[in-house]
């Protein structure tokens, strides 16, 4: 008896620790990423485009790898204040340490 006791007790922290293991490999349920929803798009479009082999796979690797044509043309709002704020640097012949300044204070600035 005094040896059929810690012979439980250790069993029980056994299946313990493995039913924990299970429970922390399951993977929580997480918001789809970016490229996740942009893969479902581009899943559906081939889908009802009724796209198969080579021409399924060759329309994937384009749809996955460009963004939409407005997007692409107009760019970043960021990129949009970068080419002006070079722009006003390049007309004020700005160069060295004025330009540097310059460029941090237009970029920090609210449109």
């Amino acid at each position: 008896m005094k040896k059929l006791l810690p012979l439980l007790a250790a069993a029980s922290l056994v299946f313990s620790a493995a039913a924990q293991a299970a429970n922390a490999e399951t993977p929580a349920a997480k918001a789809p990423t970016a490229q996740q929803t942009k893969m479902t798009d581009c899943n559906a479009e081939a889908k009802t485009k009724g796209l198969k082999g080579d021409e399924r796979k060759a329309f994937m690797k384009q749809c996955l790898s460009h963004k939409p044509q407005a997007e692409a043309a107009q760019g970043t709002p960021q990129q949009e204040k970068m080419k002006t704020c070079n722009a006003d640097a390049k007309k004020q012949s700005l160069a060295g340490d004025k330009r540097k300044a310059f460029m941090k204070e237009c970029l920090a600035a609210k449109p």
